[in-house]
């Protein structure tokens, strides 16, 4: 079964500015969901599918690297599996296995190349 890309997060330093621009730019609507300072992205009917996204304040997975531009997670069959492969294949965990309840299992991991991205097992995974 492929593995898609099912949620991104864009991180910022400034949720409010962030919030009107893409407001005014694409005409997505904020929905405060979860911990302060997180919103789920409602891109519109048109926009179809299962790619989910979320406006967030800006963070660090890796300590002193903070995150910048769109933050993606893959969604896997077996987080566990998938931990090992990364590593396998030389990337690193970043941000160990935690579960968010009611969504799913979440690891960070940092590819050979630097870049940061998620992988979910998602408790009900995405259409």
């Amino acid at each position: 079964m492929p593995n898609p890309v099912a949620h991104f997060s864009i991180n910022t330093s400034d949720l409010p500015a962030s919030r009107a621009f893409y407001e005014g730019v694409f005409g997505w609507k904020f929905n405060a969901w979860g911990p302060p300072g997180f919103y789920m992205i409602d891109m519109g009917a048109a926009a179809g599918g299962p790619l989910l996204g979320s406006l967030q304040q800006r963070r660090e997975i890796v300590p002193g690297t903070p995150m910048y531009g769109f933050e993606c997670t893959i969604s896997v069959e077996d987080i566990a599996a998938t931990a090992a492969a990364i590593e396998a294949h030389g990337g690193r965990i970043v941000m160990p296995i935690c579960t968010l309840a009611g969504v799913g299992q979440l690891l960070f991991f940092q590819d050979p190349g630097g870049t940061i991205a998620g992988a979910m097992q998602y408790e009900t995974r995405p259409a």
